[in-house]
């Protein structure tokens, strides 16, 4: 999942002791990472922020994207124990993808200037986009040291200590979004953030049953995480998303009008229950579990288009085209949900819509995002004993592997 990068330079001489890495992630890493974030995030810890964190993935029904965390947590702690000479231990505080949307900016700080975070040692920003293209403002700058400003790239990271010797700001998001993957170390094994995941994982993810399909269905938190609010309006994450990408959320029925709903229900319930996916007139066939389980598959539809692509025009050559359930002109079954559609897409960046869009790519997808989910969830089944018999979640040797016989996969 990560590309091999040589050993990191040993500090340079000064007081403030930082270090860019270029190329630390691969595309491919990043834009994996890309497709959870932007399948998961909730609303931040900051205005016209994002985040994704551990917890979150976990307590929303998406234990096994934590899968792709692991590999790249090791190695980043790697090169922070390298860079920094540490004769100590070091422990993961916090991970978390996070977005910087539209208007999202930070002043002079470290990570370290609050009485609650004065366990941090250590930060490593990736970077998993690319300013310029993907996005405008967002530079890291620091109040003093080399290298003094961050043009970011993805697969780039930069590692420094979280104290006062590495003051930074990041300047006003002017257009897009802003992707990091964001690391804290810690020397207190009390701010340790594995143990707390792990009994989680183990009174959650462990409970699997032979019959149990579908596990990986993700979720919803409570509606309120995922309302994006800015200047007196806002949108659900959930709905902007899919609407930036040119699909609409629909009636699961298919057939009745419910534009008009009895006064006590809240609308953005719907978002819970099971719906469609639309594109123009025409509506899938497929039933969706709730609207997190919708953009999971519309995410990874994006991540995997030209992969997609191929596989049809191969599946055409081979054995001529695959007919797809569609509902065709299926008017009047649109979720009645309140977004701000035109703030979303000054928020989060307008897409060429217009694009050649195949049905037939998008039901292939389904099926790519179903095997992809369900070898991850076999994946953290057999990781999860060994995780919890170290205290510690690391990538395991797969060489060493014994199934466990109670936790059928």
């Amino acid at each position: 999942m990560s590309s091999t990068t040589t050993s990191p330079p040993s500090p340079s001489a000064g007081d403030h002791p930082r270090v860019l890495l270029r190329g630390f992630l691969s595309r491919e890493t990043c834009k994996e990472l890309e497709f959870v974030h932007r399948s998961c995030a909730a609303a931040g810890y900051r205005p016209s922020v994002l985040s994704t964190s551990l917890p979150h993935l976990a307590a929303t029904g998406c234990a096994h994207l934590l899968l792709p965390f692991v590999p790249v947590r090791e190695r980043l702690r790697d090169a922070v124990e390298s860079f920094f000479d540490c004769h100590f231990d070091l422990f993961i505080e916090f991970t978390g993808l996070i977005s910087w949307c539209k208007g999202a900016s930070i002043g002079w700080h470290s990570d370290d200037n609050k009485p609650y975070l004065r366990q941090r040692a250590f930060t490593a920003v990736c970077y998993l986009n690319n300013h310029g293209e993907e996005y405008n403002g967002g530079i890291l700058q620091f109040q003093d040291g080399d290298p003094s400003s961050i043009v970011p790239v993805a697969g780039d990271v930069v590692i420094y200590t979280a104290d006062n010797r590495n003051v930074h700001c990041v300047n006003e998001v002017t257009e897009g979004e802003r992707l990091t993957l964001t690391l804290w170390f810690t020397r207190d094994r009390a701010y340790d953030e594995d143990p707390k995941l792990l009994n989680f994982l183990s009174q959650t993810s462990l409970s699997c049953e032979p019959t149990e399909q579908n596990s990986y269905i993700p979720v919803p938190a409570s509606d309120n995480m995922y309302w994006f609010s800015y200047d007196q309006s806002g949108f659900d994450i959930r709905c902007a998303r899919v609407h930036v990408r040119g699909f609409s959320f629909h009636s699961s029925s298919g057939e009745c009008n419910i534009s008009v709903l009895p006064a006590e229900d809240d609308p953005i319930e719907l978002l819970g229950k099971e719906l469609r996916l639309g594109w123009g007139d025409d509506v899938f066939e497929k039933i969706f579990s709730n609207s997190l389980h919708a953009l999971q598959v519309v995410q990874f539809y994006y991540w995997k288009k030209h992969e997609l692509a191929t596989r049809r025009e191969q599946s055409v050559v081979g054995s001529g085209a695959v007919c797809c359930p569609i509902i065709h002109h299926s008017k009047g079954t649109e979720l009645p949900l309140p977004c701000n559609h035109a703030l979303a897409q000054t928020i989060f960046g307008s897409y060429n819509t217009e694009e050649i869009f195949q049905w037939n790519d998008f039901a292939l997808a389904v099926a790519m995002w179903e095997k992809y989910s369900e070898e991850l969830k076999k994946q953290l089944l057999t990781f999860l004993p060994y995780w919890l018999s170290n205290e510690t979640i690391y990538a395991v040797d797969t060489s060493e592997l014994q199934i466990p016989e109670f936790c059928p996969i």
